[in-house]
């Protein structure tokens, strides 16, 4: 959308039958939808951005509703937590848990909304080398940042029960790694919940990629369906094109929107990766992988909320299991129940469930092929700690995604479902930069600024500008002839 705003002609090779990655929706046989990966959306503003910066307002082409409550958090240990944006009622939500902790929810987002000014600069900053470390924005944001304490440490300063603190640090999940690890600056991340809200996309989180879709289709965009991409074409060190279902596509710019370590093993020579090398990768520290199941259910599920969160009463142990390459005995749920807000997801008198497990990614040694029967029946354990008893009676349609189906089946990497981690040593330049070479960018959870849908758009508002920025620079010096630009696009994505 951003480049064909800005006259470039854009060819997009998709090798799936919709649009959207992750962020689609697919439908089952049976007349049940399920969000493949993402199931809400956060800080909708970037996203407005972009449509009006291309002419169009968001909300001409998909509803976002605003949830209340966002979510229901439960404790296996005891107690739960119906969080919403109305802080009077999120005070009492948690003065019933922990009273003396409920006076300082303001004082969180309060302090939360200064580091959010501090640091948005720096989301909003390319990183494409090691002087942009000791930038002004970077500098300026630096005192609220404590790189040095986790999120859950960074929370002490608020919340003395654990659960409080886990009602505000959960969030990490959405990067796959731990609140006992991810650095604190992730604590705006229940700030923007709170602040800008929670949204469900009506139709589904695939509605707002095909929404998308539809306006660079207007634009002008050529959106290759079914059309899987072999290989980055290279000559003298630079980017040229494409290779995709055996033809051949020149091209002045490449953007590489897969999933980073698969399609940097796929698609790029290792040679054109000085920084990036193979074995570098096998180093790189990766995010956990879920244990999914997609449920479709005769009947209803009761008062269950959108979003319930079962934490388990050793949460902790559980992360630390799942970080250590142990799937746990009795893990942590997520479940997604978008019908309550969406009946359109479902055929009448039939509901469709969502249920994310967090477990380790492919380094770890499980045969996930012989393991899954076993899981699935513990997962559907865990649901009867939610009341949803009578659930395997009632299925009549259901699919099973492992780690190592996130690998075979949607190109994941390891099954790191969420990209990279995000360690102090793969942040900000320390991230495959947004720039990757001649001719070559990148944009997706596995660049600058990192994982998380709002965080991904202004990614690829980065990586525009730097693509710009080359194209203007290499028509003003003229010192070399620009690639020859096939007829099909000067942008392939």
């Amino acid at each position: 959308m951003l480049l064909a705003r800005e006259g470039i002609p854009v060819t997009i090779f998709e090798r799936e039958p919709a649009v959207g990655g992750r962020t689609r929706t697919i439908h089952a046989p049976g007349g049940y939808k399920f969000d493949i990966g993402p199931t809400f959306f956060l800080y909708p503003r970037v996203l407005k951005d972009i449509f009006e910066a291309c002419g169009e307002r968001l909300e001409d082409h998909v509803e976002l509703r605003r949830l209340d409550p966002q979510y229901h958090l439960v404790f296996e240990g005891g107690g739960s937590i119906r969080a919403t944006y109305e802080l009077d009622r999120m005070e009492q939500e948690i003065a019933r848990l922990a009273p003396a902790d409920a006076r300082n929810v303001r004082r969180f987002l309060d302090d939360n909304r200064e580091k959010l000014e501090a640091f948005r600069p720096v989301l909003e900053q390319a990183f494409s080398s090691p002087a942009d470390l000791f930038s002004p924005a970077m500098l300026a944001a630096l005192p609220k940042l404590r790189p040095f304490s986790s999120v859950d440490g960074d929370l002490k300063r608020y919340f003395a029960d654990p659960r409080v603190r886990l009602a505000f640090s959960f969030q990490t999940k959405y990067l796959g790694m731990s609140p006992f690890q991810c650095p604190s600056l992730f604590t705006i991340l229940s700030f923007l919940e709170y602040e800008h809200g929670v949204f469900h996309p009506m139709g589904g989180c695939g509605a707002v990629s095909e929404a998308m879709a539809n306006v660079a289709r207007k634009m002008g965009v050529d959106i290759r369906l079914n059309t899987p991409v072999d290989r980055i074409l290279y000559e003298n060190g630079e980017a040229v094109g494409l290779e995709a279902a055996g033809e051949r596509f020149a091209a002045g710019s490449v953007v590489v929107n897969g999933d980073f370590g698969h399609a940097m093993r796929r698609l790029v020579p290792e040679e054109m990766r000085p920084r990036w090398k193979n074995k570098k990768l096998d180093r790189a520290k990766i995010s956990c992988s879920t244990f999914m199941l997609y449920l479709g259910i005769e009947g209803d599920v009761g008062d269950l909320a959108h979003h319930t969160i079962l934490l388990s009463k050793e949460y902790e142990r559980n992360i630390h299991e799942i970080t250590n390459g142990i799937v746990p005995e009795e893990p942590s749920i997520y479940v997604h129940h978008a019908g309550v807000t969406d009946p359109s997801l479902a055929p009448k008198g039939h509901t469709s469930l969502y249920v994310l497990v967090p477990v380790p990614n492919l380094r770890c040694d499980v045969d996930w092929e012989r393991e899954a029967p076993r899981y699935r029946r513990i997962a559907l354990e865990r649901l009867k700690v939610l009341g949803l008893t009578d659930i395997e009676s009632r299925i009549r349609y259901e699919r099973v995604v492992t780690p190592r189906g996130w690998e075979e089946d949607f190109a994941v990497f390891e099954g790191a479902t969420f990209n990279l981690a995000h360690n102090l040593t793969q942040m900000l330049y320390f991230r495959p930069n947004n720039r990757f070479g001649r001719n070559v960018y990148l944009v997706g959870g596995g660049t600058h600024p990192g994982s998380g849908l709002p965080v991904i758009y202004e990614g690829a508002r980065i990586t525009t500008r730097l693509l710009i920025e080359d194209r203007e620079r290499r028509k003003i010096g003229n010192d070399r002839p620009e690639p020859v630009v096939a007829p099909l696009g000067e942008a392939a994505l």
